[in-house]
């Protein structure tokens, strides 16, 4: 079988597997499936799940597209071909409850030729309010696929997303990171393409448990109006730096692809208040100082 043709075997299983593990954990809402085609070249699965008991509003997709590459998009990232296969799954989970976190996880893949051809990807938590032990929990899973691989993946990834999920103008981060890594490839990583892929695969399947159990722990957290709007308002930054800043949000758009697959990650509600300002000594003042750079999670 033909390399990408893995691949795309691969995501696919893993959209499948997910969905049907999050149905189960959600226990109201299902997933809703819509294939597409790509004018250009390729298509993919978007499956979005609303108004569920957990799930407020959730996507988990797949896509693998080819075509030639925008000058653009040739331009960021130095080639000179501009024939191109994308590949990958990405997802975004919007809880309903304020104590349930969001969520992002995206794997992919990207060629050109044989000699230009890469694995990117991550997983990333982005709580309305920080619990340590979750955060601790998340991180700790991290490192446990990443260790698998190599034992410095996690610290070289963790970092990178620090730096990557940093609203700059916030001078704050999304949330309590992750990891986060691009154009993995044998000569940067001493892994042949068969092993990257093992390991994007395993970035993939953590996904689960670790969302399943940080609904578990805090589905029936009860919580006021003042807490949902404090949701609100966080829910606000996730799509500033999702409309401002993220770079699968760019390449979308830039490559022509569907407008409603690519912006599913935004909330289905969000606010913006002036100089919002938390308590001193707050649930919501502790979750803002733990929104930067070099925390030791794990």
């Amino acid at each position: 079988m033909v390399f990408k043709d893995q691949v795309v075997a691969a995501y696919q299983k893993i959209q499948d597997e997910i969905c049907s593990s999050l149905e189960l954990a959600e226990g109201k809402a299902k997933f809703e499936e819509e294939v597409w085609s790509r004018e250009g070249g390729g298509g993919g699965r978007t499956r979005i799940m609303q108004h569920g008991s957990v799930i407020e509003k959730g996507g988990v997709n797949f896509s693998a597209v080819h075509g030639k590459l925008p000058d653009a998009v040739k331009k960021a990232f130095k080639v000179e071909n501009d024939e191109f296969f994308a590949t990958g799954v990405s997802i975004v989970m919007h809880p309903s409850n304020p104590f349930v976190p969001i969520i992002h996880m995206n794997i992919r893949y990207f060629e050109m030729d044989e000699q230009t051809r890469w694995f990117g990807g991550g997983i990333d938590l982005t709580p309305h309010y920080v619990i340590d032990t979750d955060v601790r929990y998340f991180h700790h899973l991290l490192k446990q696929t990443c260790d698998q691989f190599d034992p410095n993946f996690y610290p070289k990834f963790k970092t990178n997303a620090d730096d990557y999920f940093f609203i700059k103008h916030r001078e704050e981060t999304r949330g309590v990171g992750g990891i986060f890594y691009d154009r993995l490839k044998p000569e940067n990583t001493g892994l042949s393409f068969d092993n990257l892929l093992a390991f994007s695969e395993a970035v993939g399947k953590t996904f689960i448990p670790v969302y399943t159990e940080l609904i578990e722990r805090n589905r029936d957290h009860e919580y006021t109006e003042q807490e949902q709007e404090w949701q609100y308002l966080r829910r606000s930054r996730y799509a500033e730096f999702n409309l401002v800043y993220d770079s699968g949000t760019k390449f979308g758009l830039e490559t022509n692809g569907r407008i409603e697959s690519i912006l599913m990650s935004l909330p289905p509600m969000a606010k913006w208040t002036y100089n919002h300002q938390p308590v001193l000594g707050s649930p919501e003042a502790y979750t803002q100082s733990r929104l930067k750079k070099g925390i030791v999670w794990a």
